[in-house]
């Protein structure tokens, strides 16, 4: 008959597995290929329409003028985001909604985030990167929790939000700590 371990034993060896588990998920998420862009299908009700989305054959570029170094890029003309690296590779790129009040282009930086709220809108949202202020409007970067394209803004309501896919919303939580740069453009 084997031995029995102590229930510390197990605990411990669970602990230690899920750490290393943890470790390698997040080496091989750091070091992975690089996603470019994908097809955006918003819902056949959604009057907010993304921009159109190049071929995986032709990645959208990050627009010239956007700075260097680590950042997150939004282009106002292309509704689009860019997650940039410090060594200018594009680590992921797509397309959002953006509210009824823009930021002017210039540099900013992620100055809070919160995990979870309700939207001016009443969509629950989350993954919400605040970074800019607009005609007294806080702007920033969310997702729906389930998921779906952000409904029209009510008539004469400034709303701030630049809502994306859930999954863009989760690569853009993980990227965008306090501190790191946005840089708008046109």
């Amino acid at each position: 008959m084997p031995a029995r371990l102590p229930s510390w034993a197990w605990v411990t060896g669970l602990t230690v597995g899920a750490i290393a588990a943890v470790t390698v998920l997040g080496v091989r998420a750091d070091q992975g290929p690089h996603p470019t862009a994908t097809s955006a299908k918003p819902s056949s009700t959604a009057s907010a329409q993304p921009a159109p989305t190049p071929t995986a054959s032709a990645p959208a570029r990050v627009p010239d003028g956007s700075g260097t170094g680590r950042r997150v890029v939004y282009s106002l003309g292309e509704k689009r985001v860019w997650l940039v690296d410090a060594s200018e590779a594009t680590r992921r790129t797509f397309t959002v909604w953006p509210g009824t009040v823009s930021p002017d282009p210039g540099t900013y930086t992620v100055s809070s985030r919160t995990a979870a709220t309700t939207g001016s809108d009443g969509v629950q949202i989350e993954h919400i990167l605040y970074f800019a202020a607009q005609d007294g409007v806080s702007v920033a970067f969310s997702n729906a929790v389930d998921g779906s394209s952000p409904p029209p803004a009510a008539s004469g309501g400034k709303t701030g939000g630049v809502r994306m896919k859930k999954a863009d919303g989760t690569a853009l939580w993980a990227f965008g700590t306090v501190g790191t740069t946005v840089t708008v453009v046109k």
